[in-house]
């Protein structure tokens, strides 16, 4: 899941030839029995360099590893295989130890709406076991990256918060109108942007690839992706593993509206922790003076913008700047907030500041048009996935309702999105996750992003699952060290069953170091 740059439920659209699609069936997620045309299922895999231009770094880095990458054609509505169709992508880094290779892993990093094929690398460098028995294949979803690539060409990058009043709210609700206006140009596709297909395609790699089964790993958004696919092809996956798993129930545009508590219980952690460092960012002695110093800002900002270098940050950016206490919470992380606040306040009482070089990276990104597409086909997923709200009062009265509770991140989080005036309606109602399949979830107690009782309630549809759980983590996603910090007992779990095949025989759970 990304963060929320943008995160949007009038009924879902009727299904009017369910048991015709490839892995659906008349009940909402159900599997099919059909593979599909085989043309999809047996199409060859022509590979290839990665590199695809003397500009391309990331594809010069995979070709130095060894990496091939290549194609496969796919439907763009799988009710309909003989029309429209387009090309996924993906690289391949073979197995490091072909004697003992298990088969093929597939793995997305999140999302949605980022490109896995030079992450792929990435993981293979954290994880030598994972490394050495698995082909690791990084997949960039439908209309991401190198597969049939999709934009809107919208200004902006994100939506911002709702602010502290209606006119701040009104402004969420035009740019989401107008961003929505945007990708009209793209109806005949949109519905199809869904994680459903994505995971069909996944299915078609796995066929082309000549594997029976397919493993899996996933994180954040990643692994609502492998719960779909578990759900439509349970008997075609193998070893899964999901890393910080967020609710199918509630997946889509509206799904950030339960991490609002969650982010404020980060935020509290992270205050403990700059008041035991008072002498060095001057924020309280006590974790109760450092929030207050972040609600004065917010009140401050509220009022009237403030100037941050020659950035200016009003009450629509500030709440995604603070949002940035999600990104880690060890030294290195917190430290990096804590200076970030430090500027924010300082700059509140009047007093012209230089914005860290983290600071000014997070204002000119959000400045930023989305010139490659990824904020609008992160939306198109969502958008895709689940139906939102029409009506933007009912979003309004639901960050009135929690302006107390959460008066720094509740406007963001449950502000209206532009899925509200999306110009398709899903092609497929949201997937119904009910599956026996086996599957190894991880995940941290103090997850900002998926929440823990998100986490939760995916354990109990998955119902073959074992959930492995890091106590008093405050970071999103726990495995090999990728996005937070590495944790030993999380790593040789997840290594020993990706090695053995053998869930945990109970759930268990980890502590931090």
């Amino acid at each position: 899941m990304r963060v929320r740059r943008t995160v949007a439920v009038a009924a879902a659209a009727a299904m009017t030839s369910a048991s015709l699609i490839t892995g659906c069936a008349p009940r909402t997620g159900a599997a099919s029995t059909h593979d599909g045309p085989a043309r999809f299922q047996h199409q060859k895999v022509v590979w290839h360099g990665c590199k695809s231009g003397p500009k391309d770094t990331m594809g010069e880095e995979l070709d130095k590893a060894g990496a091939q990458c290549g194609e496969v054609t796919v439907p763009l509505d799988y009710r309909h295989p003989d029309g429209r169709v387009i090309k996924v992508a993906m690289s391949r880094l073979r197995a490091t130890d072909p004697a003992h290779r298990h088969g093929t892993l597939l793995y997305n990093p999140g999302g949605p709406g980022v490109p896995a094929m030079y992450l792929a690398l990435r993981l293979r460098r954290a994880e030598p076991v994972l490394a050495a028995r698995y082909d690791v294949i990084g997949m960039d979803p439908r209309f991401v990256g190198r597969s049939t690539p999709l934009t809107c060409h919208w200004p902006n990058v994100s939506i911002g918060s709702a602010g502290p009043d209606r006119s701040t709210f009104e402004r969420t609700v035009r740019l989401s109108r107008d961003l929505a206006t945007r990708c009209a140009p793209h109806r005949s596709v949109l519905p199809f942007v869904s994680t459903r297909n994505t995971a069909r395609d996944m299915d078609v790699i796995r066929a082309a690839l000549g594997e029976k089964k397919l493993n899996y790993l996933g994180s954040s958004y990643g692994t609502y992706l492998g719960e779909v696919y578990l759900e439509l092809f349970p008997h075609r996956a193998d070893r899964v593993v999901l890393d910080s798993s967020l609710d199918p129930d509630l997946y889509g545009p509206d799904l950030t509206r339960t991490s609002g508590s969650a982010v404020g219980r980060a935020l509290r952690h992270w205050a403990a922790w700059a008041a035991r460092r008072d002498s060095r960012y001057h924020l309280g002695s006590t974790a109760t003076q450092v929030l207050n110093a972040v609600n004065d800002l917010n009140q401050t900002v509220g009022r009237g913008p403030i100037r941050v270098g020659s950035h200016t940050v009003d009450s629509h950016v500030l709440p995604q700047l603070l949002w940035n206490v999600t990104a880690g919470d060890d030294e290195e992380a917190y430290s990096g907030y804590s200076a970030d606040v430090r500027v924010l306040t300082t700059a509140a009482r009047g007093t012209r500041v230089t914005p860290t070089r983290r600071l000014e990276q997070t204002l000119t990104g959000l400045a930023a048009p989305d010139t490659d597409g990824t904020f609008s086909v992160q939306t198109a997923s969502q958008c895709a996935d689940r139906a939102a709200s029409r009506d933007p009062e009912a979003y309004y009265r639901d960050i009135q309702a929690h302006r107390t509770t959460e008066p720094v991140f509740g406007p963001l989080t449950r502000t209206v999105t532009p899925c509200s005036f999306w110009p398709t309606a899903p092609a497929e109602p949201a997937t119904e996750v009910r599956t026996n399949a086996p599957v190894l979830m991880v995940g941290a107690t103090g997850d900002p992003a998926a929440v823990y009782q998100g986490q939760l309630a995916a354990h109990r549809d998955l119902r073959g699952s074992r959930l492995v759980t890091l106590r008093g983590a405050f970071h999103h996603t726990v495995y090999a060290g990728l996005f937070a910090p590495k944790n030993t007992c999380i790593d040789n779990t997840v290594n020993t069953y990706l090695r053995d095949g053998i869930l945990p025989p109970s759930d268990t759970t980890c502590q931090i170091r």
